[in-house]
């Protein structure tokens, strides 16, 4: 009989390693905030500033107030590409540069693992509701106002 167990135990690993790798991430909830403006709109934004925060972004979540979103924030500009694994609602990101002017726009579908890149280098990715941009009529050109963006 132990025999029989040993021979099962790769197996099992097995299946558990894959079972946590395809295991969901738990929404992030408690990430520190900023506010920034668009206009006359203000938005409360969560900041994702290290990797595993960026990784993880708004995946699981079922739903965000609309005058919400996530504000992806990295050390230098680079091209960003964004796609929407484990990501349940529907969004649009704003590739932001450094003077917080909308570089560009893409709508995202949940679930898509289609890229959605920035069209020049950008240090901030803005995450918000799909038709929020749109319903504002903010697009390219566009800047948005906050403390992060006044930094050196």
């Amino acid at each position: 009989m132990p025999q029989s167990r040993a021979r099962h135990l790769p197996l099992l690993l097995a299946s558990l390693s894959c079972a946590s790798a395809l295991a969901q991430p738990s929404p992030q909830l408690d990430l520190p905030r900023t506010q920034l403006t668009a206009g006359m709109f203000r938005i409360d934004v969560q900041l994702a500033t290290t990797p595993e925060q960026r990784q993880i972004g708004l995946m699981s979540r079922r739903e965000m107030p609309q005058t919400e979103g996530m504000l992806f924030v990295f050390e230098q500009p680079a091209e960003q590409c964004f796609w929407m694994k484990n990501t349940l609602i529907p969004l649009t990101a704003a590739f932001v540069a450094d003077d917080g002017t909308i570089v560009n726009l893409a709508d995202m579908k949940p679930l898509d693992e289609t890229s959605h890149c920035s069209a020049r280098p950008v240090r901030y990715v803005l995450e918000m509701n799909q038709g929020w941009f749109a319903a504002k009529h903010l697009k390219a050109g566009n800047k948005l106002g906050g403390e992060i963006f006044k930094r050196p």
